[in-house]
């Protein structure tokens, strides 16, 4: 059972910048995204006001600059060349000041640099110098976007690894909707549903699982009864009434890699009005699933979606694109919309939830993950979506 990225995986990805580098006519580069990290090296950490960042040497050595409190986790679990730290921030002298020292030390003086970023960034009190202001170089290159570009098709690791997150998203939602009954709260169902699953997938999975994010889960997110006409509602720790539209959402991270299930279910009875917006809902979802076909680009699925509403009258009822890719983040570019021309290529993973939100009523989404294929797509969750299937009994 695969349940991580192999080394030679990660050490691929590093390879293939490299050359991506070379290609533009850039000695090294520097990176700070925190996703970004962790797809080239392997190591998940918490960023806060402690600056970490990522950078490749004219030698195409690779280098991970960490606080020292993360210096041993650094060495024993990146996938790098040399592991280098700084003592607690904000401290006596600023980490750029130690990362100016390792980069001059890696030989980025007068070299043409790559940088996702101007330097680091952290909402958590973070205050620093720009890498232009402190590193003398022959001219720097935003590279802003190309390791996020990497992502977007998957390796088959990848995709193994998403499809074992569907797998537990489908318990964790399996068990939100055996708890949903009336009269009880959201936070109180979706707390038994997610910690049940979690204690099944550990318990299945074994010691050589690793969340680097969250275990099992399903939630409501506040997106019960009327509530749930808002598409992202927050938990409002609402109970469950005879009647409630319900939308729901379950997955579980592996290794890092997410998946994306949702349903819109009904506590005992649906009436005319839900079942009506429910079979919109689905028949949307339908037409976008026939129209995912690899070369053509993402706006020909939103389109088709649209065209359905735009016949139906009920344009005015939706407020969100078709789909979005997943992978390391939950929201992944490119998306299933108008203005996103991307051609769609075999291995990209992306959601399929076309949306109608009917205020006083309800919302009515399903979100199912998805595989672009050589001949059309591959359905990875597998949840059932009929809406007899969706009354909670």
């Amino acid at each position: 059972m695969l349940l991580a990225i192999s080394k030679e995986e990660l050490i691929g990805r590093q390879k293939k910048l490299m050359e991506k580098l070379s290609a533009n006519e850039l000695d090294c580069a520097i990176l700070f995204s925190v996703v970004d990290i962790f797809y080239l090296t392997g190591f998940h950490f918490h960023p806060t006001e402690r600056p970490i960042g990522f950078f490749i040497d004219p030698q195409q050595k690779t280098h991970l600059f960490v606080p020292a409190l993360e210096h041993e986790h650094a060495e024993e679990f990146a996938s790098v060349d040399h592991v280098h730290s700084y003592p607690e921030y904000p401290g006596l002298r600023h980490p750029m000041e130690y990362l100016k020292d390792a980069l001059v030390e890696a030989n980025f003086s007068g070299k043409r640099v790559g940088f996702d970023a101007e330097g680091y960034g952290s909402s958590m009190g973070y205050r620093g110098q720009k890498v232009r202001q402190f590193l003398e170089a022959k001219d720097f290159t935003s590279i802003y976007g190309w390791v996020e570009e990497m992502r977007v098709v998957k390796s088959a690791a990848e995709i193994e690894l998403i499809k074992e997150s569907c797998r537990w998203g489908n318990l964790a939602h399996r068990l939100l909707q055996k708890y949903s009954k009336p009269g009880l709260s959201e936070i109180e169902i979706t707390s038994k549903a997610s910690t049940e699953a979690t204690m099944a997938m550990i318990e299945t999975l074994g010691a050589d699982y690793k969340p680097h994010g969250n275990t099992a889960y399903a939630i409501f997110r506040g997106q019960v009864g009327p509530m749930s006409a808002f598409p992202h509602a927050v938990t409002q720790n609402l109970v469950l009434k005879k009647g409630d539209t319900l939308v729901t959402g379950a997955a579980a991270d592996v290794w890092g890699y997410h998946s994306e299930l949702e349903r819109t279910m009904f506590v005992q009875e649906a009436n005319e009005e839900q079942e009506k917006y429910f079979s919109f809902m689905v028949q949307a979802q339908d037409i976008a699933f026939a129209h995912i076909k690899p070369g053509k680009p993402m706006s020909y699925v939103e389109e088709a979606v649209q065209a359905f509403f735009k016949e139906n009258g009920i344009s005015h009822l939706t407020s969100h694109h078709t789909g979005h890719a997943i992978g390391l983040l939950g929201h992944e570019a490119p998306f299933f919309d108008l203005g996103d021309h991307t051609i769609m290529q075999p291995g990209m993973v992306m959601t399929v939830e076309p949306g109608i939100y009917v205020r006083g009523l309800g919302g009515f989404r399903h979100s199912d993950t998805v595989l672009v294929t050589e001949n059309g797509m591959e359905m990875l969750t597998y949840y059932p979506r009929d809406l007899g299937s969706m009354i909670c009994v």
